[in-house]
């Protein structure tokens, strides 16, 4: 192989370890992204949970004063 050569594929391979490293970067950002909103979405369940719980509870007070 040429001087030439060997310089073309030497830099092809640091676009490639440049790229690679880009795409680790990314997918971390978004594994993070990921995790926050698996916690907001927990969280927005739990709030879920509870007015669900609050409301029929409400309701069975509604019924009971209803029946009285």
């Amino acid at each position: 192989m040429e001087q030439s050569e060997l310089q073309a594929l030497a830099d092809k391979l640091d676009r490639l370890i440049a790229r690679c490293n880009k795409l680790e970067q990314d997918n971390a950002a978004l594994r993070e992204m990921q995790d926050t909103w698996n916690r907001e979405r927990a969280q927005l369940m739990h709030k879920n949970d509870l007015a669900k719980h609050k409301i029929e509870a409400m309701i069975g007070r509604l019924r009971a004063l209803e029946h009285h």
